[in-house]
């Protein structure tokens, strides 16, 4: 197995907020739903935890309802940053990590083999 380490710098979402259009790992905190249907005695559990997201300056939701600065995650659920009044919030962000051997998020179409070789170390090939 080879390794590369990435580093992560957590930003407190009260600080600061990532440019519009930035994918990031999110800590999000909030409350699991009591099932009481199965359980009469459960109750709601808070949690945190890290989820990928894309933060964005505004955001139309399947409803029509328009948000502003404001985390979506693949389903397109809306996060607001904390202190911010949604159920569940982020707390801290923080930059994804670059592609293996690169400094950017993305490659497109013909530079990505080359960019896998590379990050492979493997010889050119077809």
């Amino acid at each position: 197995m080879r390794e590369q380490d990435a580093a992560v710098t957590w930003v407190d979402a009260r600080d600061a907020l990532p440019w519009s259009g930035a994918p990031v790992a999110a800590a999000i905190t909030g409350w699991y739903p009591a099932d009481t249907l199965t359980d009469p005695d459960a109750v709601e559990e808070e949690f945190w935890l890290v989820r990928p997201m894309v933060f964005t300056a505004q955001h139309r939701s399947g409803d029509g309802t328009e948000h502003r600065d404001c985390f979506v995650d693949s389903d397109g659920i809306v996060r607001l940053p904390y202190g911010l009044g949604s159920e569940e919030t982020v707390t801290h962000w923080a930059e994804l990590p670059s592609l293996p051997g690169l400094t950017t998020h993305l490659v497109l179409g013909e530079d990505v083999q080359a960019a896998l070789r590379n990050a492979w170390g493997a010889p050119p090939g077809p």
